[in-house]
């Protein structure tokens, strides 16, 4: 597998002393082999890249939005051009199958796609004035320096959907990767650099950089002045430290954090429909998305036929290597992962649980990796284990006698990144996305919770954070607002009728 690792490594332009030789151990999770070796920055290194990060800035917020549009066309095309390799390393590094690891990289390609369109949109507006003689506009300006940290899950996507965004609108860029993901950060940024060479001089070295580290290289972007917007996508926990420290200095955060996703089944579903989103939303990535589904609240008329349905259907998944052709659950990320899935098993059946499945799969084969079986948990109630978000392949099912009480149920958590409903009826739906239903940022009506297209804002509520990132207007979080009055009058009216002669 190292052989292979290097192999991509060199296609994508990530040199051997960048990767080897340092004290960031590298596995992967599909069978535990070191595969690499980072150098980890230091608190000093990552003020120095902050402090040409913000140079650079000053000399990019200058470039017109359609040219700062053209470096990100160029970076689109050099992901097209390397997307099998890309997406390759990223199931080596992250153990997702090989097309969630193409889709990943394809994700890419789309938010570049979007922020091309988007740098010749960059739209203010023209406010009436009560003065005669004077016109009002708002503009929206290039923000600063944006910090960004990504978790393992999508160790590249989630960088582009910010990164795209802030680059066109004049922004410089600083990236802390997960520890679990280093090699992708590296091969991404190394084919940043081949679009900015492509893209010529008026683009200032710097606009994009990445230092991997540990926690005190992170708390440093975290806090320091110059990161205008700190975006930070991870644990709840991760957000309830990074936000006050960002708010101390009167910054900017944008914190995409947990996620207890639900779907909702009626009587009225196409079960064959709500059976397909449900496993892949529940077991696809191994129930390593903030978006998986992990409660399943069904109507009681067909709550048993359809568990039942699931729980054959999830005892026939393939479990395996993520480059086995058929592959549909892949590792784990670590034995940490393992254990809290665990846990939260244990917790389940002292709870009143049932639990199908969830046992470590594929041992012998593969001793230092973590894979394991999906797990089916037929619950009495919402208890405490299915109110708090545990990032493995488990699926709580639970039952619900009105729409009214299926809704409250939905809400009655913590988290409120994404949702679902399956129906056939009309005002089901309608309920479901009106101001009494879903409480997430994202709902859906016979689709699954996950699988976000970039078009959209992607981000929710409560405790996954209220950010948003991606599609819609999510290129504002990256710019500053400024309100202009123009005065083309020879006289100086006070606004609101104040008189103030001299």
């Amino acid at each position: 597998m190292t052989t292979q690792v290097n192999d991509l490594l060199n296609a994508l332009g990530v040199s051997e002393a960048a990767r080897s030789g340092g004290t960031l151990a590298v596995r992967s999770p599909i069978d535990g082999a070191q595969i690499g070796a980072v150098h980890e920055a230091t608190v000093a290194d990552m003020q120095a890249a902050i402090a040409r990060s913000h140079a650079a800035f000053l000399v990019w917020r200058n470039v017109p939005a359609p040219k700062r549009g053209e470096l990100v066309r160029l970076f689109g095309e050099e992901l097209r051009a390397h997307k099998s390799e890309l997406g390759q390393l990223v199931a080596l590094e992250a153990g997702k199958v090989t097309s969630e690891g193409d889709g990943e990289v394809q994700e890419m390609i789309d938010i570049c796609d979007f922020a091309v369109g988007l740098s010749r949109q960059l739209c203010g507006l023209t406010i009436a004035s009560e003065r005669p003689g004077h016109r009002m506009m708002e503009q929206w300006l290039p923000l600063g320096v944006v910090g960004i940290i990504s978790a393992f899950n999508f160790p590249v996507a989630v960088w582009a959907w910010n990164s795209a965004l802030a680059l066109v609108c004049g922004n410089a860029c600083v990236w802390k990767p997960s520890e679990k993901t280093p090699l992708t950060a590296l091969a991404t940024q190394a084919l940043f650099e081949r679009a900015l060479a492509r893209y010529g001089a008026d683009a200032p070295a710097h606009l994009s950089q990445v230092l991997n580290g540990g926690a005190a290289v992170g708390e440093a972007l975290v806090e320091h002045p110059k990161v205008a917007l700190l975006s930070a996508t991870g644990s709840t926990r991760m957000g309830r430290a990074v936000g006050p420290k960002v708010a101390a200095r009167f910054g900017r955060s944008l914190l995409e954090l947990g996620g207890n996703n639900a779907i909702i089944v009626t009587p009225s579903a196409d079960l064959e429909l709500a059976v397909r989103g449900i496993l892949f939303g529940a077991y696809g990535t191994a129930g390593q998305r903030c978006t998986t589904t992990r409660r399943l609240i069904a109507h009681e008329s067909i709550h048993d036929e359809l568990v039942a349905r699931l729980d054959r259907a999830r005892a026939s998944l393939k479990i395996g290597s993520p480059l086995e052709a058929g592959t549909l659950v892949g590792p784990l990320i670590d034995k940490a992962s393992f254990d809290h899935m665990q846990q939260a098993l244990q917790q389940a059946r002292a709870e009143g649980g049932e639990v199908s499945g969830g046992t470590r799969a594929l041992a012998e084969q593969y001793p230092n990796a973590w894979y394991a079986v999906p797990a089916l948990v037929r619950m009495p109630a919402q208890t405490q284990v299915v109110r708090q978000e545990t990032f493995a392949p488990i699926l709580y099912t639970l039952r619900y006698k009105t729409l009214d009480e299926a809704i409250a149920m939905q809400n009655d958590v913590p988290q409120g990144l994404s949702s679902a409903i399956f129906t056939n009826d009309l005002r089901e739906a309608e309920t479901f996305l009106s101001a009494s239903g879903s409480d997430c940022g994202i709902a859906n009506v016979n689709i699954g919770t996950s699988g976000a297209e970039i078009g959209g804002a992607f981000g929710g509520e409560k405790e996954t954070g209220g950010g948003r990132e991606s599609g819609s207007d999510a290129w504002r979080n990256y710019m500053r607002r400024a309100t202009n009055t123009v005065n083309y009058s020879r006289s100086l009216p006070l606004a609101q009728g104040v008189k103030f002669d001299v």
